[in-house]
């Protein structure tokens, strides 16, 4: 698979309308990073479905145990779970057909399993190990884009993507 820039991997990502955000937290309007995801998806315009399988509504929405749950599936996933539970995230997305992975991660290791990023370019998905799909395009906002610029220089957001 060809690499390219991060930009580019995150348009591409972006352009899918239906997003499932795996490891949502249960506790409603919190500042974890997965509910930070789904919420702005879906104030942009974004068909977003929260998967947890702890939980059965989040957000005030239906919630989801797996990807394979998900009434007519998703294009593309974004995973904010812990790094030991991400390879599961990836290989439920191969077994759905999504092409497009996003595991999150701002500071610290975030969602970034070097495991699940293996798995999932073995079978030919693009996976985004790092940053924040709120850094990007229609995504944005002003905070998310100081950020992506403060850590542009470290690991935590990538700057190739294959």
């Amino acid at each position: 698979m060809a690499t390219m820039a991060i930009t580019d991997a995150a348009t591409d990502f972006l352009n899918n309308k239906r997003i499932a955000v795996a490891g949502v937290s249960r506790e409603s309007g919190g500042e974890h990073g997965g509910n930070t995801v789904y919420r702005r998806l879906k104030e942009r315009g974004y068909e977003a479905f929260a998967v947890n399988p702890n939980a059965t509504e989040v957000e005030g929405d239906p919630c989801y145990p797996d990807i394979e749950s998900i009434p007519g599936g998703v294009d593309a996933v974004v995973v904010a779970t812990t790094p030991e539970v991400a390879p599961s995230i990836v290989q439920q997305c191969i077994e759905a057909g999504i092409r497009s992975v996003w595991m999150h991660r701002a500071f610290g290791q975030g969602s970034v399993s070097p495991e699940a990023t293996a798995l999932g370019r073995a079978n030919g998905l693009i996976v985004i190990d790092g940053g924040c799909p709120l850094m990007f395009g229609p995504t944005a906002d002003t905070g998310h884009k100081v950020m992506k610029a403060l850590l542009r220089f470290s690991s935590a957001v990538p700057k190739k993507v294959s």
